[in-house]
């Protein structure tokens, strides 16, 4: 009888062993079930406005000063500048050079041309932008060169990767115009431009 136990028992303990080694070394592979999630929402990070631009630009300008010293003619210039896109918002500088005629108080002066040069902060919305602008200005007139500030608004549209269409609307001051004081010119200039980006 003790025998027959152990022969039992030897069994009993072969058998759980056999059982486990074949768990472990088992082929299939347990079934696991999918875990169904939520489409990510694609973010609009705008488009991407970073890099070196240069372009033509035609516009109006309007001056107007003390006195009779008003007038106004048609411009035409160019530009070249630098944006820097931060995602949302984007940063740039800019030179541009405008050339015109402005007839004031009858031939009494004229301004011949305005040089600028900007700082610009505008809000990336993909293919356009919208921004502020300000900075120096320069004015070539026939009384000298008279310096001044200016600021203004305006608006690029991206045709394609390497082209946009604008407009700008910029509002200047000179002060003490040919040195007198108080003479003070405020001028209004818009344009319309296009752009090659690079």
């Amino acid at each position: 009888m003790k025998r027959t136990m152990k022969f039992a028992t030897a069994a009993l303990v072969a058998s759980s062993a056999f059982a486990g080694s074949a768990f472990a070394g088992s082929l299939s592979e347990p079934v696991v079930e999918p875990v169904m999630m939520e489409p990510v929402p694609v973010v609009n990070t705008g488009g991407d406005w970073t890099g070196f631009y240069t372009g033509l630009q035609l516009g109006y300008a309007d001056a107007d000063g003390p006195g009779n010293l008003d007038g106004d003619n048609g411009s035409y210039g160019f530009h070249a500048g630098y944006n820097y896109d931060f995602g949302r918002f984007v940063a740039g500088a800019e030179l541009d050079y405008d050339k015109t005629d402005i007839d004031l108080n009858n031939g009494a002066a004229t301004i011949d041309s305005v040089a600028r040069a900007k700082v610009k902060g505008g809000y990336d919305f993909g293919n356009y932008m919208l921004y502020a602008t300000g900075g120096y200005a320069q004015a070539d007139t026939t009384l000298g060169d008279e310096d001044g500030a200016f600021y203004g608004i305006g608006m690029t549209y991206r045709v394609s990767e390497t082209y946009s269409v604008g407009a700008e609307l910029l509002e200047h001051r000179f002060s003490d115009v040919g040195g007198v004081s108080g003479s003070d010119l405020d001028a209004t200039t818009f344009t319309v431009r296009g752009s090659m980006h690079f």
